[in-house]
């Protein structure tokens, strides 16, 4: 398959077109990170890293704005709320606008600043919005731009530098008929807003030189904030101090009849006279640094670097309350694991050469659907850091191991840590650390169960690479050096075990290696070239087992197959395959040359596959068919980057962990059952407007489902691949049926099960 590129949308792009197709799909996004709030009398709005929130002021009803709606961010840096047109403007790092009407919830990606090619990307991040008589004032890292709110078009650039050169331009305000602009290294500089020829530079005056950093008009003053930690007024006569702080500003506004300047540790609210009304440190119970604050009335809203956004008031700022809506710690999430009644959440990583430094300290987050989202924090995890994978214990889901790629291996039961089990506390045929003066360096990874209850890992760096804590508690190591030259400087990725109690391990550098010791401690090294396996690259990423024993191999270099497991057994070497697909005619190799990052079967066997900046692909189960292919561009996906993908069985619904959040789709492949006992149909009845598919779940593997009209017509039939099939409720693919009610008939392959169901359609 040819590489796939992806250009920037250059158009004003309309999402209200996702929502149809975003019903299929959730979002689970942090909240934590708040980057900029603005008030209104009744309510709050609140950004996080590439989302929006909003609390009511009157019902505490709180909204989220996501990809899911279409809102698709980079990252956030400023934001607006335009009370005149009821839309929330915001800005992102690399100049992107969005415009969410609060209306209708639609979205507006506005694109001009991102395709200015005479400005570097590293200048286009938007600092500031303000809003002044029917324009929008959007400060830049190169200069301002004007937004006509009236006709939401963009209209002139201003390069405001004293010989027209940019300038990184972080405030601006109106004050008696001038435009004050605070630069970073230029002083304030400013115009009269009315004159029509501000794209000239020589228009913009120097008002004062020194180091500001924000500028507000409240009460009829323009109000400074200075890098020497000092407030000052000017009212057209003099630049004066009006108050010392404890630390620079890293926000400063004004609304209504309050001024809010916000420091990394100080929160000070003013009224119209400057007087004092709180003056807030440090939030009970809460570590954090605070990034932005507003004041409306009496109440005090705060947005924190990692813990949300929290209100308190001017009469009592001593009790806060969390605003922050439910979601995990982190947008950035490193890989997951789907229990049957909760979701494991890692945040921990390696780089692609499996580095795990600079060493992540983040706790465990879990969700379930009837609770939502809970924490195990890191001052409860013994210390482990850079946590990479979670495995369950397949007879008891309330017992789960995580890897550190850094500390060793920590075991879980109900949520709590049970053991730390690093070098110290497994003996001499257990974990192993690097060599000193690295020798708390454990790096363990892809911990998985085999049938006899026995639990595997890699232990990268060391020559006996492969560990097994078994069954009895007791820990036995194995010597790599016969499957891959000089262990002690390979690294190894997740690892499986299939049927046959075959472990399957990924190298960074030494191809594929299986292994199984109950034949003889037998290794066999797939690699790459024609002699030694056929692999595409030496480097293999992630390894899947399909339902037809398939070993499926992703390498740094395109895909392979091996076409059964159970030749590991009788063979002494293995030869893998790429697969072959015509594309314009022509024989391709499917995703030739492209990373894979993971992959993921479903109840149908068909394959999810995730390509490094490329979104995610599923394929059919031989992979000659691309059944979807989901982007940030074309779906609620809010990154390219998809570091893992976690598959439930029992309701095929698939999630995606990347580094900007995670979502999840709610395919229809789910396992088969054992039995027609739990067959279901859903939707039932078929509403008119209704435009999705009938699914037909709780079946056995290759089960015949024939449906037909009441007077026994035939409509459709086919046999399912696992535990769904979808109908789009027309007569074989062709056109839609009348209002009424259908009959299923299924039966097992032999006949010795069936089931009757029904189903109503109207139109």
């Amino acid at each position: 398959m040819k590489k796939i590129l992806y250009s920037i949308l250059t158009l004003l792009f309309v999402t209200p077109f996702f929502a149809q197709q975003n019903q299929l799909w959730r979002g689970f996004f942090s909240f934590a990170e708040v980057t900029d709030i603005a008030a209104t009398p009744i309510r709050v709005f609140a950004t996080s890293e590439n989302a929006v929130f909003s609390k009511s002021l009157v019902t505490n009803e709180l909204k989220t704005t996501t990809s899911i709606n279409g809102f698709k961010a980079e990252t956030i840096t400023a934001m607006h709320f335009s009370v005149t047109k009821n839309k929330t403007f915001v800005g992102n790092d690399n100049g992107l606008l969005l415009v969410v009407n609060e209306a209708d919830g639609s979205v507006f990606n506005v694109v001009d600043i991102v395709n200015k090619p005479s400005i570097a990307p590293n200048k286009k991040k938007i600092n500031h919005l303000y809003e002044n008589d029917g324009k929008l004032y959007i400060s830049c890292d190169f200069g301002l731009c004007v937004y006509n709110l009236a006709t939401m078009e963009f209209g002139d650039t201003y390069f405001i530098g004293p010989t027209g050169q940019e300038v990184e331009v972080l405030q601006t305000t109106v004050f008696n008929g001038m435009i004050y602009a605070v630069t970073r290294n230029n002083g304030i500089r400013r115009a009269s807003v009315a004159n029509p020829n501000l794209i000239d530079f020589s228009q913009w005056q120097e008002f004062d030189a020194g180091s500001w950093l924000g500028a507000v008009t409240f009460n009829n003053r323009l109000l400074l904030a200075n890098a020497n930690n000092r407030m000052y007024s000017y009212t057209n006569a003099a630049i004066q101090e009006v108050y010392t702080t404890m630390q620079q500003a890293v926000d400063f506004k004004s609304f209504n009849d309050r001024l809010v300047y916000t420091s990394a540790n100080h929160v000070y609210v003013f009224d119209p006279a400057m007087v004092l009304l709180a003056h807030i440190t440090q939030i009970p119970d809460v570590v954090t640094t605070f990034t932005c604050g507003v004041a409306t009335g009496n109440n005090i809203f705060i947005g924190t670097k990692d813990k949300g956004m929290y209100s308190t008031t001017t009469t009592n700022s001593m009790v806060f309350q969390n605003n922050t809506p439910d979601g995990p710690v982190r947008n950035k999430i490193f890989s997951l694991k789907k229990a049957p009644s909760a979701l494991w959440v890692l945040y921990g990583d390696y780089d692609r050469y499996y580095n795990p430094y600079p060493l992540d300290a983040y706790g465990i987050s879990k969700f379930k659907e009837s609770s939502g989202w809970s924490l195990i924090p890191y001052e409860e995890l013994s210390g482990a850091k850079s946590l990479s994978r979670v495995t369950l214990n397949p007879n008891n889901e309330n017992q789960v191991f995580v890897s550190s790629y850094y500390s060793g291996l920590l075991k879980i039961e109900n949520d709590a840590v049970v053991t730390l089990y690093t070098q110290l506390n497994t003996g001499n045929n257990g974990l192993e650390s690097l060599p000193p003066p690295n020798n708390n360096d454990i790096r363990i990874n892809g911990p998985a169960f085999d049938r006899r209850g026995n639990l595997w890992m890699t232990n990268s760096l060391v020559a006996k690479g492969l560990k097994v804590l078994r069954a009895d508690n007791q820990w036995v190591s194995y010597d790599l050096s016969n499957a891959t030259v000089q262990p002690e400087t390979n690294s190894y990725g997740p690892l499986i075990v299939d049927k046959n109690n075959t472990k399957w391990i990924p190298s960074v550098s030494n191809g594929l290696i299986g292994f199984n010791e109950n034949y003889g401690n037998k290794f066999i090294t797939i690699k790459s070239g024609t002699d030694s396996g056929n692999l595409a690259d030496n480097d293999v990423r992630t390894v899947a087992v399909d339902t037809r024993n398939q070993l499926w191999i992703g390498t740094n270099k395109g895909l392979r197959i091996l076409p059964s497991v159970d030749r590991f057994l009788t063979e002494t070497s293995l030869t893998t395959n790429a697969i072959i697909i015509l594309e314009d005619g022509l024989a391709q190799e499917l995703f030739y040359q492209q990373v894979i990052l993971d992959i993921a079967v479903d109840g149908s066997n068909n394959k999810w596959l995730s390509i490094a900046g490329g979104g995610v692909f599923q394929v059919s189960p031989n992979g000659q068919s691309v059944l979807h292919k989901f982007t940030k561009e074309n779906s609620p996906l809010p990154s390219n980057n998809i570091n893992d993908i976690e598959i439930d069985g029992v309701t095929g619904e698939v999630f995606f962990a990347t580094d900007k959040g995670m979502v999840s789709f709610q395919g229809t492949a789910t396992k088969a059952n054992e039995n027609l006992n739990n067959v279901y149909v859903f939707p039932n009845p078929v509403r008119p407007g209704f435009e999705g598919d009938v699914n037909i779940s709780g079946l056995i593997d290759k089960a015949n489902v024939k449906i037909t009209d009441i007077e026994g017509n035939l409509v459709y039939e086919t046999t399912s691949q696992g535990g769904t099939i979808t109908w789009d409720t027309r007569a074989f693919g062709k056109y839609k049926v009348a209002s009424g009610v259908y009959m299923i008939f299924i039966s097992s392959e032999d006949g010795s099960e069936t089931k009757v169901k029904k189903v109503m359609v109207i139109r």
